[in-house]
């Protein structure tokens, strides 16, 4: 048990949509991610999908409307809905999702979720 400096772990990488474990909470991952660009549609079947905006600003794309999404402010985009996260500039953002769920909600196309 001890604090989590996220702009600390946010310094350790410079890669976009990569995201990176910093803590557990129950049965869930809790990551940090930048982003800047469009990342693809998809959706998750059995879970939802947890965004809050650390710094900077996104827009979720969801099937019929866009919504901003900016700094201090979170999203939950609910399973089953398809979406997209982008950024025209870099934001980073702190996601939970259950331990296993890809990001992609596709095993064989998710980016591994390594911990900082």
């Amino acid at each position: 048990m001890k604090p989590v400096n996220l702009a600390q772990k946010l310094d350790q990488f410079t890669t976009h949509w990569d995201p990176h474990v910093v803590a557990d909470y129950n049965d869930n991952d809790v990551m940090v991610v930048r982003f800047q660009g469009e990342f693809p549609f998809h959706l998750h079947a059995d879970t939802d999908d947890f965004f809050l905006v650390l710094e900077g600003e996104m827009i979720m794309d969801l099937e019929h409307s866009s919504h901003p999404v900016r700094s201090g402010e979170l999203f939950v985009v609910p399973k089953g809905v398809t979406h997209r996260p982008r950024a025209a500039q870099e934001c980073k953002v702190l996601l939970i999702e259950p331990k296993g769920e890809p990001n992609t909600g596709d095993l064989a196309t998710a980016a591994p979720k390594p911990r900082l």
